[in-house]
């Protein structure tokens, strides 16, 4: 019999072990992530993991991964003066290609130009403080 922590409950409240594999992954979001790896954190198999992890997040594993490195960059492309590459290779992603791909796609621009309008953004706030 499954625990009732371990279940997801009507309220919304996601399981422990999609708890356990988001903070896995977003502790481990530089590294290389598998489904299997993440499954063995949460203690649980891939395909039980790869079922509901969809129904908690609403998006499957891969898709999360991605999401979650690429808030890292971005924040990293706002906040350091690293070149892209660096971020890139930092934050997780396999080639530079790949990364630009998915920054493109979730962010509607590159990588540069996402830097560029956030530098000319803050230093608009500067000016106008």
């Amino acid at each position: 019999m499954k625990n009732q922590a371990d279940r997801k409950k009507s309220n919304g409240v996601e399981s422990v072990r999609i708890w356990k594999a988001r903070n896995f992954i977003e502790e481990h979001s530089g590294e290389e992530l598998s489904l299997p790896k993440v499954a063995k954190a949460a203690n649980t198999s891939a395909n039980y993991l790869s079922e509901k992890f969809k129904e908690a997040t609403g998006v499957n594993f891969v898709q999360y991964v991605a999401r979650t490195r690429f808030e890292k960059a971005a924040r990293l492309l706002r906040e350091a003066d690293l070149r892209v590459s660096e971020i890139a290779f930092a934050t997780g992603f396999q080639s530079l290609s790949q990364f630009n791909r998915i920054f493109k796609k979730l962010a509607g621009n590159s990588p540069t130009e996402y830097r560029a309008a956030a530098r000319a953004k803050t230093k608009r706030r500067r000016i106008a403080s």
